[in-house]
């Protein structure tokens, strides 16, 4: 429906009637030279000088009218549109680290790098996630926040998808990513708040350790669970015989549990890509948290129409006052003569 922003603007329509209603001895108005005057004062007190007065008066209340509707700032208020009603604020932190390129996961039948496997099954979690807000922290040697939260998992998905490896540093900072997360969430509401972290090493440089972080995060409210991801054997060739390496050492499990602990949440541990993309189907039947409900109505600004009426009005208005002075001065050189 249509709608005024500022109503009041209406109350100066009848301005122009009452400054014509202040007496003309009160009025401070500037003198103006005018060639020819007395032709002219002659000419508009014939009648037919009279009816284009009265055409003159009628453009200019049709051009004022036009320009205090503009100033209205008239609007087009759509039907309501409800927002998502259910959900949660979810921050997923990723590893990005150098050691998660090792490649010892599948996918589809072929060997790729832990960071490949993690964009795509985490990219599924993504596109399931219907009605949450989803954030993204990307951290290696550093923690940063990729995504703030927001609905748009497109873009989320997209930003996640197009990481590429070791960005942030070689090495892993599981505090600082904890750190920020809770620095992200402290604003939201305090039962809706939940960290996905996961990662492939131990916490080896950053500000902050990482049961620093998880007992702040604690204490407001925050619900972090923890992935520790990477295969425990792998085949590495060598020149006379390949040997088995278990490419997951260097993984503190230990850490993780009591940050998981800490925070009322679950650690679990990802050997493949099928068993991560379990790990995110269980966390994706999270039960959600009912909150009020939202709407939302769109609205699209009118005002350059009436703008525009005033605008061309005040143009047909100026070109016809001055084919009027050229009529004028033409009819007053035909009398005065050669």
């Amino acid at each position: 429906m249509l709608e005024f922003a500022w109503p009041w603007f209406f109350y100066l329509l009848p301005l122009p009637l009452i400054m014509r209603l202040i007496p003309r001895a009160q009025r401070q108005e500037v003198a103006l030279r005018t060639p020819q005057f007395q032709t002219m004062a002659a000419l508009a007190s014939a009648p037919e000088a009279l009816r284009r007065r009265l055409g003159w008066r009628l453009l200019i209340v049709l051009t004022w009218c036009a320009l205090v509707i503009a100033g209205s700032q008239p609007r087009w208020v759509g039907d309501p549109i409800s927002l998502p009603s259910t959900g949660r604020d979810l921050l997923l932190a990723v590893d990005i680290s150098g050691s998660m390129g090792t490649e010892d996961m599948t996918l589809g039948g072929s060997a790729v790098t832990r960071l490949a496997a993690v964009k795509h099954v985490v990219g599924d979690f993504v596109e399931r996630r219907r009605g949450d807000r989803l954030g993204l922290i990307l951290f290696g040697s550093q923690a940063y926040l990729q995504a703030p939260l927001t609905f748009d998992r497109i873009t989320v998905n997209a930003l996640l998808t197009e990481t590429p490896l070791g960005i942030a540093g070689g090495k892993t900072a599981i505090g600082d990513a904890i750190g920020l997360a809770v620095k992200r969430l402290l604003n939201r509401p305090a039962e809706n708040r939940v960290l996905i972290l996961l990662t492939d090493g131990v916490n080896n440089v950053g500000e902050v350790s990482p049961l620093q972080a998880a007992q702040l995060a604690a204490q407001e409210g925050i619900t972090i669970y923890t992935i520790g991801f990477g295969a425990d054997q792998m085949e590495v060739k060598g020149l006379l015989f390949d040997r088995t390496v278990n490419p997951s050492a260097e993984l503190d499990t230990q850490t993780l549990t009591d940050i998981a602990a800490l925070t009322g949440g679950v650690y679990q541990r990802a050997r493949s890509t099928e068993e991560l993309a379990g790990i995110y189907e269980a966390l994706d039947r999270l039960e959600p948290i009912e909150v009020d409900q939202e709407t939302f109505r769109p609205e699209k600004s009118l005002y350059f129409w009436p703008m525009g009426i005033a605008f061309v009005l005040s143009l047909v208005t100026a070109c016809l006052w001055l084919f009027r002075n050229q009529r004028t001065a033409k009819h007053s050189l035909d009398e005065a003569g050669p």
